[in-house]
């Protein structure tokens, strides 16, 4: 009797529709452009991430089928772009609250992962090459790029709550990042909460060790509240010079792209410019993930409708790409004072 059963059932398994997750949210009615709006990728630019994550994706389970590793990248897409709860994102699709939670936290991983192929600082020709874009933009000097902190919002959190609130009130994280005159993302640091001050954030990152070591070669531009050294320029404080007028509009015309850079990147994933409703490790690496689809869209040629096309002014490629500065180093009033004497009478 016992064998009949165990026979019957074997049957029975063999003979069972295999479960499966079907892939709503790609249907077949929706339009290239309606896609897009959904996952800010289109479909063949979202197969072409997926090749680049996918295995980290494929899970090993022999309980059910599994979750594909479409299906996960499109379910992570669609919260980096509404900022969702989970439960709504997973409602959508049949999938758990809990299920999707693991889908954006393995996608957001996986990007992470190739995090240094796709944000990195422009080395070589590329660096002579961001210096001639931002001279044409501004006429501002030998700039590598330009360094900003902004407030990524989250929940409170349970451990160190006071640390994450903010000089606004509110709890985040303080994210600072650089930038290159196209708006790509070439330095991300996620990891600081939103007490911390910008300064405090740019003195103990591996960018400014680069730079006091001499790795690059040029200036980074920075707001008010970054100290003036050799290589980060920042604004006169109480301009009293035509010079120093010049100066100090020439910086803010080359400083805006990070600014523009993280409208950009804030309205792609509005995720950031929400509320993470995940503890900091969580927003930290969903942060940094969303950087990299920022500069992925950008190469993929995947822009919004806010990206305008900037003014530019014609420029010489040997002022843009050198400052022969003479003087003791280390001392960014110095050579702050040399850029505005000679570049901008």
């Amino acid at each position: 009797m016992a064998i009949a059963y165990a026979i019957r059932r074997r049957r029975l398994r063999r003979n069972a529709v295999q479960r499966t997750f079907r892939c709503r949210f790609m249907s077949e009615s929706m339009c290239e452009r309606e896609f897009r709006e959904r996952y800010r990728f289109s479909l063949i630019n979202i197969q072409f991430i997926l090749n680049l994550i996918r295995p980290s994706l494929i899970t090993m389970t022999r309980r059910s089928k599994a979750v594909s590793p479409l299906l996960q990248l499109l379910v992570a897409l669609r919260y980096f772009a509404t900022g969702s709860f989970f439960r709504l994102i997973g409602d959508s699709v049949g999938l758990s609250e809990a299920t999707v939670s693991r889908c954006v936290h393995r996608v957001a991983t996986a990007l992470c992962g190739i995090g240094r192929r796709y944000i990195s600082f422009p080395t070589d020709r590329q660096l002579l090459k961001t210096k001639q874009e931002f001279y044409n933009l501004s006429r501002f000097p030998n700039v590598v790029g330009c360094v900003d902190c902004t407030h990524i919002r989250i929940q409170g959190p349970t451990a160190n709550e006071k640390d994450f609130v903010n000089r606004k009130g509110f709890h985040s994280l303080n994210v600072q990042m650089t930038c290159d005159a196209k708006f790509h993302i070439t330095s991300c640091v996620a990891k600081w909460p939103g007490s911390v001050h910008d300064s405090r954030i740019f003195r103990d990152s591996q960018l400014c060790s680069s730079f006091e070591n001499g790795t690059y070669d040029g200036l980074l531009l920075g707001d008010s509240g970054y100290p003036c050294r050799h290589f980060l320029m920042t604004p006169y404080g109480n301009p009293v010079s035509n010079e120093q007028r010049q100066f100090n509009n020439s910086l803010c015309r080359a400083r805006t792209t990070v600014e523009q850079t993280f409208g950009i990147l804030k309205r792609r994933f509005a995720c950031l410019s929400l509320c993470l409703r995940v503890s900091p490790t969580k927003a930290a690496l969903i942060t940094v993930a969303c950087a990299v689809l920022h500069n992925l869209a950008l190469e993929l040629n995947e822009n919004l409708d806010c990206v305008n096309d900037q003014n530019t002014c014609n420029g010489n490629a040997d002022v843009a790409n050198h400052v022969h500065y003479v003087g003791p180093d280390g001392d960014g009033v110095r050579v702050r004072n040399h850029i505005c004497n000679n570049y901008f009478h």
